[in-house]
Order: C-alpha cells, then structure tokens, then sequence
C-alpha cells in the first residue's frame, strides 16, 4: 500500500513578489529550498493564510539568500506581496517507508528569515 504524506513545508512564508508576466511557478530562495528538502521543478501545494486561495505549481529557484518568494504566472492572481503563505510538498511512501519519515518543516518570520525547524507537528489540543 502506498500513502502520501507531507513531505516537507515552508510554513508562513511571506510573498515578496507577484510576476504576473513571468513564466509560471513559485521562485523560492535556495537557501530556503535546500531547508526544506524542495527541489527545482518539484510540485508544490500553496495555502495563502491572508487570502484562504489553494493553489498547485511547481518550485524554481530564486538567488539563495535573497529571501524571495516569488509567486509567478496565472498563480499570480491568487497572492500579492506580503500575503503570508504555507508551501508544502508530498510524497508517495510505502508502508516500510512510512514508519520511519519524518518531513522537514520550516518555520518563518516576515522577512522569511528561519525561525525555527521540526521534523513533527505538535498534537493539537483541545
């Protein structure tokens, strides 16, 4: 059986740029994608917290260390500079290898600077 988990995630992360005209994807700092274990053209679910848009592209890469998070092509619609977004990935695993993952989550602040990294989210309480 096969199941797919979350890979790793860039949790609110801060659009610095919307390109409308660029060639479509999501242009994260290399730093940032090395981080999070993001690689270029891999996959990315995106849940924009300021707006509640969801939306599916891909990663490329930005300057590693410019801290851009660049929101690129026809997605551009549905996040503006300053919106602060979740970036998530994910992977199909089988049992064997579900008993041992552990993704890579990345925290940020506002000037998506790392805050803080985990490899578990904490269990929610009431």
């Amino acid at each position: 059986m096969q199941c797919t988990l979350l890979k790793s995630k860039l949790h609110r992360a801060c659009v610095t740029h919307a390109e409308l005209e660029y060639e479509g994807s999501c242009a994260i700092d290399r730093f940032l994608m090395n981080a999070a274990n993001i690689l270029p053209y891999e996959q990315l679910h995106i849940y924009n917290v300021t707006n509640g848009e969801r939306f599916v592209t891909y990663a490329i890469e930005a300057e590693a260390g410019s801290r851009i998070i660049s929101i690129n092509g026809a997605a551009a619609h549905k996040a503006s500079p300053g919106d602060r977004i979740i970036i998530c990935t994910y992977a199909s695993l089988n049992q064997q290898e579900m008993a041992q993952h552990k993704p890579a989550l990345v925290y940020l602040n506002e000037q998506n600077h790392m805050t803080g990294t985990r490899n578990a989210i904490p269990v929610q309480a009431a």
